[in-house]
Parts: C-alpha cells; structure tokens; sequence
C-alpha cells in the first residue's frame, strides 16, 4: 500500500544537516559544473543556457541557498548596493528623495542602503569608513552642504571611497571628481519672492537654517532678491535648523517681539514653514488673514495642512532618481528639475 510519503516523494538536501547551503551544494543538486552554477547565482555577464539556468535556480530555491555577498564583493570589488546617507529620515523631504533612489535601484536589480547623518560631520566621517567596509558601487550624500572648507573627516573617507572604485554623488555644486545633483533653490525661491510682493506683501521674516548651510542660504537669498524687485523688503532674518520644532521656537519668539498684521513669513522649508503656522495659531493669530506663510519643497504634508501652504514645488523624487542615474550611468548628465510656485491658501493676498 503506498504512504504519503511515496506519492509526494520529499527531495533532502546533501549538504550537512543544520549548514547552510553552499554553492557546491547547488552545483551537485542541478548536475552542473561549479562554474556554470557561479555564472548564474553571482550575476556574472558570461551566457549560460536557459535550461542549465533554470536547473541552477530551481536548485536554489530547493536548498534555500543564499548567495554571499561579502565574498562577492571582495571578488568583484563592489556589492549590488547604493549607500544614501541623509540627514533625518523623519524629513519627508529625504523620504521623497529615498523612493526616488530605490526606483532607481529596483530597475537595476540593486539595494539602497540608508544611514542617517544627523548633520553632524563627525557621524557622517564614521557612517562613510564603515559603508567602505562594505563596498556599495555608489555613495549618494544627500544631506546639505556647507560653505567653507569640508570636514576633513569626510573628505578623507570620501577620497578613499573613491580610491577604491565607488562613485560619489552629491547633492549641490561641488568640488573634486565627485558627481553633483543641482536644484536651484536661488532661482526658485527668486520666483516664490516675486510672486509674494504681486500678491501685495511689502514685509516679511525670514525664518532659515544656520548660516552657512548652501541649501538654507541659497533660498533666503533668492527669496529676498525676488521680494525686493517686487517693492518688499525684508524685516528679519533669524535662524535655526531644519526641524519643525526649529520654526515653531523661531516664530513663537518673532510672535512675542511683535509682528504686524499683513506681514508674510518665509520658511526654507515646508517643516519649518509649517512649524511656524503652529506657533501663529498658538499665539491665537490667524495664518493667511493675518500672517501670511510660505515654504519651500512641497512635500506632501504642505496641502495637508489648514490652510494648505504655498510653496515651490521641487521635482523630490525624480531628484532621487536622477541621483541613482549618477551612481551608474557612465555618460550621466543632469536633466532639468523644474521648479513651480505653487500659491495656496495660506497667501490669500493683501487688497
């Protein structure tokens, strides 16, 4: 009489019971040599026919096997892994750069890695050392940088990350044989500042991040060039970080120094503009009828918010993507990111 165990007969294993399986294993289960079974699982660019392909990958998948890839990495001198480092992951701004990279990643059957910087050169320096250990075929930094001389820190991990065959990739211009990803935050704030004056605010307080931050910098300056050529001008300028609590402490102080109805506020960025919005409501003022508020990014929370937040509207995810496209395309170039002032009901505009 037949059992279960004769109709459904169950294939075991060869390698010892309890190991992983190795790439031996596979070759022996699918009745390849050791090199075709190579071939396929390590991605090499040698052709193998289709049926000794699908033996080895069904042989695979039966054993469970995994393939290793410190020991390619040290084979090939890169792993299939792009290493983004951002600033703060509870940045939606960074998340849309993120997803922008993983799409990129996907297409090419590679895996991002993300560290998160803190903005602290020190961490950074650290973060860079060990992403050297493993190797990643691209290295994105996509926190902002600062003026004046680099941490030489970071500036010497970076010089021996790309020493060894990885690509650098940086957001803003920059120096060195790295490659950069430019959004024009001058210009683009210039545009959100003309439009502001045309709306009919003459004053503002401008609310940004320590100076000598590029991304900070470059928006407040392009934001009161174009304020003022539309007959604004700019009252303060007062400075914290990027965090939603940084605009909320700033305009909380501005609130209680004073500020006159009709006065429009500034702030780098979406969070800290939107940190700002909380500190008016706190202070029982009303955001758009009595002061105006505008940020920068157009993360998705910027429409969310009552009233939803004028803003300039940056291409985030493609920023990433493009990012990636840096990591991997020989020929990369840099294709236009349009930016778009986008006016909502936080700036209904003075009579």
């Amino acid at each position: 009489m037949s059992t279960p165990e004769s109709l459904s007969p169950v294939r075991r294993p060869r390698h010892a019971r309890g190991a992983a399986p190795t790439l031996h294993d596979v070759a022996r289960e699918a009745g390849v040599s050791l090199a075709t079974a190579s071939r396929v699982l390590n991605g090499s660019e040698r052709k193998v026919a289709e049926s000794f392909r699908e033996r080895v990958e069904r042989a695979a998948s039966e054993l469970g096997y995994t393939a290793n890839v410190s020991a390619q990495s040290t084979a090939r001198g890169t792993s299939p892994v792009i290493a983004l480092l951002v600033a703060d992951i509870a940045d939606p701004y960074f998340g849309l750069i993120a997803s922008g990279v993983a799409r990129g990643a996907d297409e090419h059957g590679l895996v991002v890695t993300i560290a998160i910087t803190e903005r602290d050169p020190e961490r950074e320096a650290r973060i860079v050392r060990a992403l050297r250990g493993q190797r990643p075929q691209g290295l994105i930094l996509a926190a902002s940088r600062t003026t004046g001389p680099p941490d030489t820190g970071t500036a010497r991990e970076l010089a021996e990350f790309s020493r060894l065959g990885g690509r650098i990739v940086t957001f803003g211009a920059g120096e060195g044989d790295g490659r950069h990803v430019e959004i024009d935050n001058r210009s683009g704030a210039r545009a959100l500042g003309e439009r502001m004056a045309q709306l009919g605010y003459r004053s503002a307080i401008l609310i940004g991040a320590a100076e000598g931050v590029l991304t900070s910098d470059e928006r407040l300056a392009g934001f009161e060039t174009g304020f003022a050529a539309g007959g604004g001008s700019v009252d303060r300028v007062v400075r914290g970080d990027f965090r939603r609590e940084s605009g909320t402490a700033l305009m909380a102080a501005q609130l209680a120094a004073g500020v006159e109805p009709g006065t429009l506020v500034f702030g780098m960025s979406d969070i800290v503009a939107i940190g700002a919005m909380s500190a008016i409501r706190d202070a029982g003022r009303a955001v758009g009828e009595d002061i105006a508020v505008c940020g920068f990014d157009d993360v998705p929370s910027s429409s969310d918010v009552a009233p939803a937040l004028t803003t300039v509207r940056v291409p985030l995810s493609e920023v990433g993507y493009q990012a990636f496209r840096a990591t991997v395309d020989a020929d990369w170039q840099q294709a236009p990111l349009p930016l778009e002032v986008i006016v909502r009901a936080s700036t209904p505009g003075l009579a």
